[in-house]
């Protein structure tokens, strides 16, 4: 018996993306903001925003965080980020 892969979100590259633009910053920028130095290489997010490689949760929830809004509407692609971000 195979195991069958992972559904790949849709939406997520996308709403990455949002969330770096929203705050104005380049993606060295976010990869500093984020705080992940030490745990990804900055070109990395260049890979989450384009949907070649899906972040790993440490890093999902750290782009949570810093738009201010619950992993779902990250995860889930019926869901919207808010128009405005950082939510409040």
């Amino acid at each position: 018996m195979g195991t069958k892969p992972r559904v790949k979100q849709e939406r997520l590259a996308e709403k990455l993306r949002q969330i770096r633009l929203a705050l104005g910053l380049s993606q060295a920028e976010m990869w500093r903001y984020l705080g992940v130095e030490d745990l990804i290489a900055f070109k990395q997010i260049s890979t989450y925003e384009l949907g070649k490689r899906e972040p790993p949760l440490k890093i999902l929830l750290l782009y949570a965080r810093a738009a201010n809004v619950s992993t779902d509407i990250l995860i889930d692609d019926e869901l919207d980020l808010p128009a405005k971000l950082p939510a409040k």
